[in-house]
């Protein structure tokens, strides 16, 4: 029991109708406070009423991609020792993607200006892509702020081939093709494939892949899609990365596996239809990239005004090699179309490097028809040629031994000097990944060259 305090007593409040505050006052404050809550809260969704028509009417964009993506973009980024490099950005080297157009709408290419633009579908003389999969591609190698480009700084062509269905004409693409090498281009990007021509020793009837060997003959790297039916294999890669020396790109997953719809290539030669055996460093497919949920753009806000997603497929493992294919051109410019050392003995040079510096499968030891040489390693790479073109006159003397060279015999480097250690180093996906780490989707294999199917979603 408690006593009260000894003292003088202090009255309730209100006892004897004698009280400071007054029951009115308490109501008059209460309902101040009421209106004063309730006009903040109208405040605060009128501001959030009027920024949301003010990011549509401006384009402006609230937030960025989720952190699953960039995260996914991170472990790819250190699969493929893109984390290692700096100070390359792939400055002073022109990019030709050849695809379905480009968003330049999107938040995460804002700070593009297109060096070349041209439609083959429309003729139309604005860029646009009413497909949705150029812009992916494209940002593989260019975007910025949101998700990450491999080779930022690259001077960009884009040109329209493949229509607002993912299909285009083997003419179509070829004169593409044809335009990429007539506006300068360093390397030409197809993140699309097909059913090839007729062709043997060389020689082909297929409008197409002659538009790319006479790219290749001028010393403009192609880097091409390997096609996405591994899971229902027809028995070799898409055309044109069947091309000789073409660099044919497989699909690869965060853990460092062979995407399972990755296609398989035939190495060994045919009876029919007629086909030689391929030769180190021209089997296919030469490398992997990502090709598994790889984080891309999305044109035109996707339709529910999400501007970033992913792709899985070997189109996406193509652009990647792209991008770090930019950044040793940047690194050694002599190996450029028009470079001291340019030409078709730079394309093998960079192909024989690729082969004795891509990362192997465990117990694996030479190429595989899956897994190629190897998943690409961009350090390695730039570290066996210098990743400077301060190593130029190294450069040189190889791509000129390998001028003397006939033209059945490979450019030998030197092991020791040249050719990395390679073992596979998984990258563990981000723990708040829930989606699968490897799914497929069939290629269509039709007489027509398309962009090569994807699941692609938000």
């Amino acid at each position: 029991m408690y006593d009260e305090p000894d003292g003088d007593e202090i009255p309730p409040p209100f006892a004897n109708g004698d009280s400071s505050v007054k029951p009115e006052q308490v109501q008059d404050a209460l309902g101040w406070m009421i209106g004063v809550v309730s006009g903040l809260f109208a405040m605060l969704s009128f501001l959030v009423l009027l920024l949301w028509f003010w990011a549509g009417a401006s384009d402006f964009v609230i937030g960025g991609p989720p952190p699953t993506l960039t995260g996914w973009e991170e472990s790819y980024r250190d699969l493929t020792g893109f984390d290692e490099v700096s100070g390359l950005d792939g400055s002073g080297v022109l990019v030709c993607v050849v695809d379905s157009g480009i968003e330049m709408d999107h938040p995460d290419l804002s700070h593009l200006t297109l060096a070349g633009w041209l439609d083959v579908i429309d003729g139309r003389d604005a860029p646009y892509d009413d497909e949705g999969h150029g812009t992916a591609m494209a940002g593989i190698i260019v975007a910025q702020d949101g998700l990450r480009g491999n080779a930022q700084g690259v001077e960009l062509l884009v040109a329209k081939a493949i229509d607002d269905e993912g299909s285009g004409s083997d003419e179509g693409i070829a004169e593409a093709v044809n335009w990429c090498v007539d506006e300068q281009a360093d390397i030409i990007s197809l993140s699309l494939g097909g059913e090839g021509g007729f062709g043997f020793a060389g020689i082909t009837t297929d409008q197409l892949e002659e538009a790319v060997q006479d790219a290749l003959d001028l010393g403009v790297f192609v880097v091409a899609a390997a096609g996405n039916d591994g899971q229902d294999d027809d028995g070799d890669v898409s055309s044109p990365g069947s091309v000789a020396d073409v660099i044919c790109v497989g699909g690869a997953t965060r853990l460092g596996n062979v995407w399972s719809g990755s296609s398989e290539g035939d190495n060994n030669g045919r009876i029919w239809p007629p086909m030689l055996p391929r030769s180190d460093p021209d089997k296919k497919p030469e490398v992997l990239a990502p090709g598994a949920e790889v984080p891309v753009l999305m044109a035109g806000g996707s339709g529910d005004g999400s501007w970033w997603g992913w792709a899985s497929g070997t189109s996406a493992a193509t652009a990647w090699v792209s991008g770090g294919l930019a950044l040793i051109l940047e690194a050694h410019p002599e190996l450029q179309r028009e470079g001291a050392s340019g030409g078709s003995g730079a394309i093998d040079l960079v192909k024989e490097v690729l082969s004795d510096n891509s990362q192997m499968d465990n117990g694996q030891d030479d190429h595989d028809d899956r897994f190629g040489y190897g998943i690409l390693r961009i350090d390695l790479m730039l570290e066996a040629l210098g990743n400077n073109s301060s190593a130029s006159n190294v450069v040189g003397e190889i791509v000129s031994s390998s001028a003397e060279s006939s033209g059945s015999e490979q450019i030998e480097l030197n092991s020791e000097e040249y050719q990395a250690e390679r073992r596979k180093t998984p990258s563990v996906p981000p723990v708040n990944s829930t989606k699968a780490a490897e799914c497929s989707v069939s290629t269509l294999r039709t007489n027509s060259i398309q962009r090569l199917n994807e699941a692609t979603t938000c």
